[in-house]
């Protein structure tokens, strides 16, 4: 029993190393701050361990692990709002052109509609289909198109006023 304890927990360990930054930066995407959506993926990656034989059976293990975090997001949420509003994170370490591509298309998600964030980091940024969307979101898959649709708008309209603010 000890062996296949000790190989769950190689198995688990080696899916967060793989995995535990794109985790991070999934949660950073739906309008966490970045020392929080640390503590939420954490926290998620914990409840996901006690049922890794589950996860790992499941039709697809990354968006049961998806589901866990958008919950665990949730359940974050619900308890610690403190009235204070998310302002500028600062950006990580790279290319110029990367940083200040990442900085706007943070600004354009975060003043985004959330379902439409929602869904729009959870199909494209962590790649789950439009009926792994609706079942994890509990909508159906039409309402994942239009909002993806009507999301995808508005992040192109948010983007280019930020590129090309009016000036009077």
């Amino acid at each position: 029993m000890s062996g296949s304890v000790d190989g769950m927990r190689m198995e688990f360990s080696e899916y967060v190393a793989a995995r535990r930054p794109a985790l991070v930066r999934t949660v950073v995407l739906l309008g966490c701050p970045q020392p929080d959506a640390e503590d939420v993926v954490q926290t998620a990656l914990t409840k996901c361990l006690r049922h890794w034989r589950r996860v790992q059976r499941a039709d697809r293990p990354e968006a049961y692990v998806h589901r866990v975090l958008v919950n665990t997001l949730a359940d974050a949420r619900k308890r610690r709002w403190n009235g204070e509003l998310p302002t500028q994170t600062l950006p990580d370490a790279g290319h110029e052109a990367d940083v200040t591509t990442g900085i706007a298309v943070r600004q354009a998600l975060a003043a985004m509609d959330s379902g439409q964030r929602e869904v729009l980091v959870l199909r494209y940024y962590a790649d789950l289909s439009e009926r792994e969307i609706a079942d994890l979101l509990g909508i159906a898959p039409g309402t994942v198109k239009s909002r993806a649709s009507r999301g995808l708008a508005t992040l192109s309209a948010n983007l280019t006023n930020l590129r090309s603010p009016d000036v009077s």
